[in-house]
């Protein structure tokens, strides 16, 4: 069995995946592809023959050499667009100046497909920026502690029931009663008799 069909060479696939991806987005990719392409049809149209049964067709001009001139430029500002991107805007307008000039002097720009190639990549070189980094928006931003929230976390406060007449206590971290001045509630028959007698009106004391 191959290392291909075992999936081996996956790895080293992925990786050299990934690095030309990479190096494509640090750079204007497309606009050098397109100007690159653009250059090959008005370079080569001039000089090629077409040959229809016994009949040859020679497309070749007196601007040939012209048309030679301007395709290599094209292909030579491709080239500058992929390994010298600092001067992307220079190449960019200059191909899209060549472009034009290729319209009256190399056979209507290539038969127009070398026009529309190099007017395309000198478009895109031009308004070509390289990327920013953004910040991550799924990774929270952790909120500001202030010192008011640290010391309330410090010593949290519980309220409880107490056994004292004015109903719960507030204690602290460490139990007890943060107000020990509260005084028990009275127990025995006196509290039943001072009950009824309240709900007399006061006119039965005991």
């Amino acid at each position: 069995m191959s290392p291909e069909s075992t999936g081996q060479n996956e790895h080293y696939l992925t990786v050299f995946r990934r690095g030309f991806r990479t190096w494509r987005g640090n750079r204007p990719f497309w606009a050098g592809l397109f100007t690159m392409a653009g250059g090959v049809p008005i370079a080569y149209f001039p000089y090629a023959n077409m040959h229809l049964g016994n009949v040859t067709l020679a497309m070749s001009t007196t601007a040939g050499a012209g048309a030679l001139i301007i395709g290599v430029l094209l292909i030579t500002l491709g080239l500058t667009m992929w390994f010298h991107h600092i001067v992307r805007v220079f190449a960019g307008v200059a191909a899209i100046l060549l472009a034009l000039i290729s319209i009256p002097i190399a056979n209507i720009g290539g038969f127009v497909i070398g026009f529309l190639f190099a007017m395309l990549g000198g478009c895109l070189s031009v308004s070509w920026a390289p990327g920013q980094a953004e910040a991550d928006a799924a990774s929270p931003v952790a909120p500001a502690v202030s010192d008011e929230s640290v010391r309330s976390q410090a010593a949290p406060l519980s309220y409880e029931k107490s056994a004292y007449a004015d109903g719960p206590t507030i204690t602290g971290l460490y139990g007890g009663p943060a107000h020990p001045a509260h005084q028990p509630a009275p127990s025995g028959p006196a509290v039943g008799a001072h009950a009824e007698a309240d709900a007399d009106g006061g006119r039965h004391r005991a």
